[in-house]
């Protein structure tokens, strides 16, 4: 029996209303759509509405396409799991241990210095006074971020998420490919993924059909869109743009292994490393588990103006896609999706 279309739309319904919500909901369960709404404005000024077309930013939700990269690279022979970091990246990190792997890469249990570090600052616009923002068009542009700083930890000595070690793989995939890791990941993910509205977008050229991001500054009664609060184009990390439709073909060719073999998919969905007693990380992905079962994989991004959850629920067969150019939303009707999905998992 099939999950209740009526039901969802009410709770969608429901919920949009409680938060605000602006941006798109996509729920599949097999080969049937049962819920693909839009909500909300792509933008403001021009009170341009999203529809379920909209090009939407994804922050690090993106993280998922980057370490799909280096599986492509791996299965090349180009590089394998356990190739330490002074074997494959002709750039010097001073302090950074060579012996990092791809894998601590991939994983976050790198120790290597971040560029967004979480223990010195809280808001991630900071970033950008001395580095503007126009200043950030290519992988190679964050280095003097973080490239000249201490490791945190011996590597492979705990999970500590790091958007650094991201850009790290972006430039790993550059050298050992000779292209440009948009060029690269537009390529061999999303044009075999038949995803046509997808890419790494120029804020300051961004396609017809896109949203906005917009910062809420609810004190003072105001909005501002996060233009001067991003680089001015996504990478490795985080930053590219995609449509719900869109992902949701990136997961299906995932999990048909068309993107990768059957082993290297089974890597990179792996629970490599535990977070807590639920939650685990694969490559470039997270996985909650109950006892030995995976129920759910999802990929997630925040940035300023964004937010972001696709989910898979693979004993349902379902999919959930949640853009939202807005700092909140996708988290709470996540959850409340699963409400229902898992209140009819229980009725079988």
């Amino acid at each position: 029996m099939g999950l209740e279309s009526r039901e969802l739309n009410r709770i969608i319904t429901n919920i949009s209303s409680d938060i605000d919500f602006s941006g798109v909901v996509h729920v599949k369960q097999g080969e049937e759509v049962l819920v693909h709404r839009a909500f909300g404005c792509a933008d403001r000024s021009e009170e341009r509405r999203n529809d379920i077309h909209t090009r939407f930013g994804i922050a690090s939700g993106c993280k998922l396409f980057t370490a799909i990269g280096i599986c492509m690279l791996v299965e090349q022979g180009k590089i394998d799991f356990h190739t330490p970091l002074a074997d494959c990246l002709d750039i010097a990190f001073p302090h950074v241990d060579p012996q990092i792997t791809i894998h601590q890469l991939l994983t976050h249990t790198s120790g290597m210095p971040d560029y967004f570090d979480e223990e010195k600052m809280s808001d991630y616009e900071e970033l950008w006074k001395d580095y503007p923002v126009y200043r950030i068009e290519s992988l190679h542009d964050f280095l003097p971020l973080f490239q000249e700083e201490q490791m945190k930890f011996p590597p492979g000595e705990r999970f500590r998420y790091n958007n650094a070690g991201y850009i790290v793989l972006g430039l790993i995939l550059e050298q050992q490919t000779g292209r440009t890791f948009t060029e690269y990941i537009e390529t061999k993910i999303f044009k075999p993924c038949g995803m046509m509205n997808s890419g790494y977008f120029s804020m300051d050229r961004l396609p017809r059909n896109t949203a906005l991001g917009y910062i809420d500054e609810e004190e003072a009664g105001a909005w501002r869109t996060n233009i001067y609060a991003l680089p001015k184009q996504g990478g490795s990390d985080g930053g590219a743009y995609t449509t719900a439709a869109d992902m949701i073909k990136l997961w299906e060719a995932l999990f048909r292994y068309e993107l990768l073999e059957e082993e290297t998919t089974n890597k990179l969905l792996h629970p490599h490393r535990a977070v807590n007693e639920e939650i685990h990380y694969g490559y470039g992905i997270w996985m909650n588990k109950k006892g030995s079962d995976i129920y759910k994989y999802h990929v997630m991004g925040y940035d300023p103006g964004v937010s972001f959850r696709a989910s898979v629920y693979p004993g349902l067969d379902v999919k959930v896609v949640v853009p939202s150019n807005k700092e909140s939303g996708p988290l709470e009707m996540t959850k409340g999706l699963e409400e229902i999905l898992f209140a009819e998992e229980i009725r079988k």
